[in-house]
């Protein structure tokens, strides 16, 4: 009875040789990939927590510099910021806050360089997008209407139409062609809810072009944007 559980125990032996010398290197190698990916995962967890730690550390720096009115300060914090951490929210975040430092300090050069930067590599739609109508307004008051508007192209649609369609009246304005402004100007109105504060100036505009809004041409549709762009 041993020397038969003995065989069928060498048997058992001489498979699993055979199994791992013909599948032994694939299963190894198998493993050390999973492994390698585990910890690939992990290093990059860390990595990018490590990042969002530091990036929100010099954020609150740039934060507070902000709040202080300090634009040249401002601008050196966030200079660094979008050098180190250019891929967090936090870079994004800056540059809207270094640019209306500097535009409130009369840095109008420096501000309309930020919100290009801005708009060219926050990773999120929405930051790009207010960028681009806080540039598009910096760029009017130098009087260069064509840059923007077109900074104001493809904006025609979603929770920013309506300020992209009042910022585009404002730039044809400059330009002298009132009509298209005026045409731009009702689009905006007619998109704003009617509960915002923001389309009084919009009406104000269009009355003062001899075009005041009818209340009756009904309630206009929401829009999320508010004023928050200027």
């Amino acid at each position: 009875m041993a020397t038969q559980l003995d065989l069928q125990e060498q048997e058992q032996v001489d498979a699993l040789k055979a199994f791992w010398k013909q599948y032994g290197n694939l299963i190894t190698w198998a493993l050390v990939a999973a492994l390698l990916v585990y910890a690939g995962i992990n290093g990059w967890q860390w990595y990018q927590r490590d990042q969002s730690q530091k990036a929100g550390a010099m954020y609150d720096e740039l934060d507070r510099a902000v709040a202080a009115g300090d634009a040249d300060k401002s601008a050196r914090i966030f200079a660094d910021l979008k050098d180190r951490y250019a891929g967090t929210a936090y870079a994004q975040q800056g540059g809207l806050q270094t640019a209306k430092v500097q535009a409130d300090k009369g840095k109008a050069e420096d501000a309309r360089a930020t919100l290009t930067w801005v708009a060219g590599h926050a990773l999120e739609e929405e930051y790009r997008v207010i960028a681009r109508l806080r540039l598009s307004a910096l760029l009017i008051d130098a009087k260069q209407t064509d840059d923007a508007l077109k900074q104001l192209e493809g904006l025609d649609a979603g929770p920013f139409a309506a300020l992209a369609a009042d910022r585009r009246g404002d730039a044809l304005m400059a330009q002298g062609k009132k009509d298209a402004a005026v045409a731009a100007y009702q689009q905006a109105w007619k998109a704003m809810d009617a509960r915002l504060d923001y389309r009084r100036l919009v009406d104000a505009k269009l009355t003062a072009l001899g075009a005041a809004p009818s209340a009756a041409e009904g309630p206009a549709s929401a829009a999320s944007a508010g004023g928050a762009t200027r």
